[in-house]
């Protein structure tokens, strides 16, 4: 895990900080190892650091991105320098999407608790 993995799984998505959710750490997810990823939301984070800045990565990211999109899943990137520098930032965003999410989803509408694990 990276410092700006590990800074925003400590200070946002660790213990369902973010508004009651659960996320699981570097998560296979079809042919694909998700950075975080919400179940209930269908909901994957990316945190990406200077290895994603190729074209080669880039065109890669695109693709993965459109795959698992096609899936259900809702695909949100952040870089390391806005994680590392702005988490608050981070987390605003977060929890706009996670609202946004909400009204769209029906397991997401549900009590924290009657969630599946």
């Amino acid at each position: 895990m990276t410092k700006a993995e590990a800074s925003l799984w400590k200070y946002v998505l660790r213990k369902k900080q973010l508004k009651g959710y659960q996320f699981r750490r570097q998560r296979p997810v079809l042919n694909y190892i998700a950075d975080f990823l919400c179940k209930d939301l269908m909901l994957i984070i990316e945190v990406d650091g200077i290895t994603h800045d190729t074209e080669t990565t880039v065109l890669k990211d695109i693709r993965r991105q459109q795959v698992l999109e096609k899936n259900g899943f809702k695909v949100v990137r952040f870089t390391d320098e806005e994680v590392l520098n702005n988490i608050s930032g981070v987390e605003v965003r977060l929890t706009a999407i996670i609202e946004q999410l909400e009204k769209s989803t029906p397991v997401a509408s549900r009590h924290p608790r009657q969630r599946w694990t």
